[in-house]
């Protein structure tokens, strides 16, 4: 499971490469919340990613 410190580091990470749009920090938070998760549960998959999933940005 991922860290409140992951989550945060991944979500702005997120929220940048969108181009820092506002008022969608919840929404930010929620998808670096759940694609940490998931790749926590994988066993062949690093727990702290290098680079965002531009496949998994809010849109």
């Amino acid at each position: 499971m991922a860290t409140e410190d992951q989550i945060r580091n991944y979500a702005h990470q997120l929220w940048e490469k969108a181009g820092r749009p506002e008022g969608r920090d919840a929404e930010f938070w929620h998808a670096a919340e759940v694609e940490l998760n998931a790749e926590s549960e994988s066993p062949d998959t690093p727990t702290q990613p290098d680079q965002p999933n531009s496949n998994s940005l809010p849109v």
